[in-house]
Order: structure tokens, then sequence, then C-alpha cells
């Protein structure tokens, strides 16, 4: 059990309770209806944060100490300065580095503890016995090693932490209460006390709070974020309502059939928990090289310092010195470098394009993209829909009946409404002027003026009543054909004329398309709208392959179906309906102008509604990953060049002697060695492409706000 903080509920975590747990958060529903996460404390984060502040300064302080000779007793204070971060803000590594000892594995903390320690604790004899070693010290390059990488951890972290409250977002969706009808007045009550068969009153323009039936009413509902449907969906007495649509026209009373855990909005979080559940995290590169790499520097260092200094005959100065030359030219400044210097280069310069990864792990998958799967309402297209055309019955004009429309839908809170009143001003028709208005939710709008009576009339209930017959017919089905919304206006019981409505491409839609089809990328539509709908806009931005009228169940069937395929699948989506297919997807890529929930699932986040964005996402990665594989391999090369020189190869040749220089040059040899990777890092900036001057990324929609309606 657990308590709500804010309500002060008792919580069962039992198979009854909506329960997920994601990055050491639960999130649940309370009795009440609450939708709460308890997490543990962040003390973790804010103590790498307070490290870093610690570091960095102490670190520039350090490299300023090392190279300014002029400074009095400047290596002592060096030495001071460096222990501090060494110590105290490298804490962390020795911690990983225990931990692997423990195990009897290496890994990147080894390392990194290894070379740092062997590179202070060397310059620390420097200058504990002046004149008996050579006098190069390391402290630069064991301040910068921890830092560099411990800054690198940070912003993992930090990207990771924002990643895991797609669920909280999910449970949003649904309100904390809703109004119980039936016996004795309406009261409102917490959405955990509803039991089926109970009947709740839902207002015009607010989410539906539980699955259930209609028992009386009749009202539009937009379940674009649920279900994938374009448009609006009629409801009358006998329809099905899902939790977390919303109702935009008329009251209605519903049924319940399902509440909480049992819900479509629930259902479709258990799929996304499942979905990221079974995705198998990328293993990382470098601990795996790493685990090879440590032992080897170890044991190369102290059988090439025993060798030399006693089987050899070299003594114990000349065995010490080999040891320490092997770990200062093994320290992995370079080697730690090579990713994370490689993802912040790469990852601001895409941020600059309105392209925000979350981790290394998202770019190398990124990277791997051979197919990419598109969602079709809100992404492929705008959410507004635009009037497409207007055609009339003679007598009447297409303004005439333009007119009658727009003066009907003044006031109406319906995206179709909106769109005709924007034609009517577009294209300078003045409105009809009613006395008086009656809207027929579900229906259409009636109006009355001069004894005559109008109407316009949504396209479903105009077919059903018959007025969609000759001579609209062959207009109508050329505009179903096309997967066009359509309503006929009607004066006096007869029809004047009809207007059929389009949902925009989205910009960059067709270049997108075509920029994927020139990288070898496959593309393929996956939508849960009507098959005529989807074929037209598919035709419109050059999709052959389509997927029509899938459920959230079926996208991630259709996702999982092209993986098992052995493809490296990407999922493009802005919706509810698309949460579980980002998740499930080997790259979830998602629009910042969706809902929240879709933005947390994706792994990558379009800040602009521009599906350009898509492939220069996948290109930066190809890019970045390409760089860090060169750094990586720069690095490997260094050493297996530089550890058999270290390990006293030259020794015959140039005699004992030589070595008391060898740890300044392998010291040199490592800051160009790091210096190389940097470089190669920081020109991504122009291996991505150059800056766009003119334009700025724009501001991620706030948490919480609802995306818009689709149609």
């Amino acid at each position: 059990m657990a308590t709500d903080p804010v309500c002060g509920m008792t919580v069962e975590e039992g198979p009854e309770a909506l329960r997920f747990v994601r990055d050491n958060r639960t999130y649940y529903f309370c009795s009440e209806g609450c939708v709460r996460s308890f997490a543990a404390p962040e003390e973790a984060r804010r103590r790498l944060l307070r490290r870093l502040g610690v570091a960095w300064p102490l670190s520039v302080a350090v490299v300023f100490l090392t190279f300014v000779p002029a400074v009095p007793e400047g290596r002592f204070a060096a030495a001071g300065l460096a222990a501090v971060v060494q110590f105290y803000v490298g804490q962390e590594f020795y911690r990983g580095a225990a931990d692997a000892v423990r195990a009897r594995l290496g890994n990147m903390d080894l390392l990194i503890a290894v070379g740092s320690t062997a590179a202070f604790l060397y310059s620390v004899a420097v200058l504990a016995a002046p004149g008996r070693l050579p006098p190069a010290t390391f402290f630069d390059a064991s301040a910068l090693i921890v830092t560099v990488i411990l800054t690198g951890n940070y912003l993992e972290l930090f990207a990771r932490r924002q990643a895991g409250s797609a669920l909280a977002r999910l449970a949003e969706l649904l309100p904390t209460t809703a109004v119980l009808t039936g016996d004795g007045p309406d009261r409102a009550v917490g959405l955990g006390t509803l039991r089926v068969g109970q009947a709740v009153r839902v207002a015009p323009g607010e989410p539906v709070p539980v699955d259930g039936t209609v028992r009386s009413g009749r009202s539009a509902v937009d379940e674009a974020l649920l279900t994938g449907e374009g448009r609006l969906v009629a409801k009358a007495p006998g329809a099905k309502v899902l939790a977390g649509s919303r109702n935009l026209e008329g009251p209605l009373v519903v049924e319940v059939s399902a509440v909480g855990a049992d819900t479509f909005v629930a259902h479709v979080g258990a799929l996304l928990e499942d979905a990221e559940r079974a995705r198998v995290p990328l293993q990382r590169r470098a601990d795996r090289l790493a685990q090879r790499f440590v032992p080897f520097v170890l044991g190369l260092g102290a059988a090439a310092g025993i060798l030399w200094g006693a089987v050899l005959g070299g003594g114990l100065t000349l065995g010490l010195l080999v040891f320490v030359t092997v770990a200062v030219t093994g320290c992995p400044c370079a080697f730690g470098l090579a990713t994370p210097a490689a993802i912040l280069v790469g990852t601001g310069r895409a941020a600059e394009e309105g392209i925000l990864f979350r981790g290394g792990d998202t770019i190398e998958r990124a990277a791997t993209v051979d197919t990419v799967l598109l969602d079709k309402t809100g992404t492929l297209t705008t959410a507004a829909p635009e009037v497409e055309s207007v055609v009339a019955v003679p007598p009447a004009t297409d303004e005439e009946a333009l007119a009658i429309a727009a003066g009907l839908e003044v006031g109406i809170h319906h995206p179709l409404a909106a769109a005709v009143e924007r034609a009517a001003v577009a294209r300078g028709v003045p409105p009809v002027r009613y006395a008086e208005l009656r809207l027929d939710p579900g229906r259409g709008v009636e109006g009355t003026a001069e004894g005559r009576r109008d109407a316009i009339v949504r396209d479903a209930a105009a077919a059903e009543a018959g007025l969609a017959e000759e001579p609209l017919a062959g207009w109508v089905r050329r505009a179903e054909a096309a997967g066009a919304a359509w309503s006929v206006v009607l004066r006096d019981g007869r029809p004047v004329g009809a207007i059929s409505f389009r949902a925009p491409l989205a910009p960059g839609a067709r270049e997108a398309v075509a920029s994927l089809r020139a990288d070898r990328v496959r593309v393929a539509m996956v939508t849960g709208d009507r098959e005529a709908a989807a074929g037209s806009v598919a035709a419109a931005v050059g999709i052959e392959e389509v997927h029509a009228g899938a459920t959230p169940e079926e996208k991630v069937g259709w996702v999982r179906q092209y993986r098992r395929q052995g493809h490296r699948v990407a999922f493009v989506g802005d919706g509810i309906n698309d949460a579980a297919a980002l998740a499930a997807a080997d790259l979830g890529i998602a629009l910042g102008t969706g809902s929240d929930v879709a933005r947390e699932a994706g792994q990558v986040l379009l800040v602009r509604h521009d599906l350009e964005g898509v492939p220069r996402a996948l290109r930066a990665a190809r890019r970045i990953v390409g760089r860090v594989r060169g750094n990586l391999a720069w690095a490997i090369g260094y050493n297996a060049v530089l550890l058999p020189v270290a390990a006293g190869a030259l020794v015959p040749a140039l005699g004992p002697s030589a070595y008391g220089y060898l740890p300044v040059l392998g010291a040199v040899a490592m800051g160009l060695s790091s210096t190389t990777v940097l470089v190669s890092s920081l020109s991504l900036r122009w291996a991505i492409g150059p800056p766009r001057r003119g334009r700025r990324p724009t501001p991620v929609p706030p948490a919480g706000r609802p995306a818009a309606e689709a149609v």
C-alpha cells in the first residue's frame, strides 16, 4: 500500500490497481481518481551537479597552474586542487571501479579510475622526490579525465530523467472526478468510486471520464488522439464512448462499462509498458572494450615493470618507471572523450535544427534505422481542417451556399465550423445573419432568417437522410473516395450546395518522404484513419505501403512485423494512439506539437511540425555514430602503437636512460590524441550542416497542453 500525498487516500498496489513503474517512479490511480507519482529522492542527481560545479573551476585552474610556470609553487597548488577533483568529484568512478573488481569485470569506471589515479600519483611522486624522477607532472590530465567524463554522465542522466513520464501523461488524460447521475440529484464523485452500470453526465467541452455506452443525448466526440480517426465521431443513444475522448457539442449521459485500469486509455498504457519492457537495451561498446582493455593495460604494465626491473636487472627505478609510463600512456583520455564529445557536439547541433535526442543510445539506434512508419493524422497532415471545395445546386451560387454555411456555423465549437468561417473570410463572403440558431448535436445546425429555414448537415447524417442524392451524388462519391469530410447546405429542406473539407499536408511531408527514399530508407503509413483518407494522403506524399484502420494494438503489431523481417524500424507519430507504437519501435520519433504522451514516449522529439526533421535526424545520427567510431578507432590505434613503446620495446635500442623522458612524451602523445578526438568531434557542426540563419527552434509546447484537434 501507499498513500497519495495530495488527497491522502490509500492506494492498493494489487492486481486491481492501475500501476506503472518507471525509473524508480511509481504511477497509479488512487481511489479518488488522482494520478500521482512516488519518486525516489533525486539526491544522486543533485550531488552529481554539485560536484560538477566544483570540478570545472578547479580543472581550469589546474590547467592554468600547470602551464604557467611563472606562478610561484604552481605545481603544489595544482596538486591540491587536482586532489579535490580526483578524490571528491571522482568518487563515483572509484565506486564503479570497486564494483567491477568485485565482479571481476572491466568497465569504463575502472579504466578511468586507474588511468587518472596513475597520472595523479605519479605526479605526487615527482613533487615528493624532486630530482629522482623526471620533472613532468600530469595533474591537469587527471583532473580533466574526471571532469569531462562526469559531465557526459550527468547529461545522460538528465536525458534519462526526462524520458520516463509518458505513463503519467497518459493517466492525466482522465479527469479526477465524474458527475454521477440517476438516483437523486447529480453529484461529483471520484473516479475510483464508480461502478459498472452507473451513469455519468458529460457536458459539452469536457473529457469523457469512463468507457461506456450513451444512454441519452446526441453529440460529436473527438477521438483523434485515442483512435487516430481523423473526423469527429457522431454519438447517439447506444454508441460507445472512450475515456479520454472529448465531448464537443451536446450533453451526454453515459452508462459506465469500464473504469480505471479497464479503460481504453489504460489499455494503451499497458501496451506502452509492455513495449518498453520488451525493448533490449543496446550494449555499451565502450564497456565491452574496457572489459578487455583494462586488465590488459594493468597486466602489461605490471609484467613490463617486473621484466625490466627484476628479470633483466634494470632495477626498481626502471621497473617503476616502465609501469607508470604504461599507465600514463594507456590513460583513457581519448578513449573516454571519444563518445561523449561527439555526442555532445552532434546533439547540440541537431537541437539547433529542432531535433532533440534522448541520450546516446537513441543516437545509436537512429543510425541503424532502415524503415520509417508514419502516422497520418497530425503527422503527415496538420490538425486543423480546411475547406477544400464548395459546390452549389443551381440556381444557387457557390458564394450563396458558403454564406449560408458561415452564418449557421457562427459560434459553433467544431473544427469544421471554424474551417467554414475561415473560408468565408478568405473569400470575402459575408455570412447570412440568422434570428435564431438551433444546434442538433451529432447532425448539424438549423437557423431561421426572413421566414426561411436553412441548415447545414454533417456527412453521416446527410447520407442517412438521403440528402446526398442527385444532383450531389457524384460529387459526394468523389469526396468520400478522396477521404474527405463533407456537409450539405439546405434551404427550406432542399439542398443548395455542399462543402468538402481536407486536412492539409504537414510542412515538408512530400520532401521528407523523398529524402528518406533518397537515403534508401523504406517508408510506409500506419494509421487509424479510413482507407480512403489514408490512400489519398499517401498518394499526395508519395507513399506506396499503406496500413489503414489500425488500432493501437495493430500499430504495435505492424512495428513488430517489420522488425521480425529484420528491419530497424522508426515510428513517427503525435497522438495518444501512437504512444505504444513509438515505444515498440527501435526508434520512436514524436512531434513536439503532438500529445504529451507521444512526446514522452518518443526517443527523438521534433520541436517543429516539420517532417523534414525525420530524415535530418537519421542523417545526423549516422554522422554522429560514424564520428564516435572514428574517435574510438583513433583512441584504440593510439594505444596499440604507443603501449608497446611504453612497455619497454625501445629499451634495447635507446637504453634505460631514455625512459626517464617517456612519461613526458607519453603525456604529450596523450594530449595530442585527446585534441585530435575533440577537433574531430567539433567538426560535426559542419558535417551535420551549417546553421540556418534566421531560423530559431520553436519552443516545445508546455506540459499539460492538449494537442490540437485532428480532423
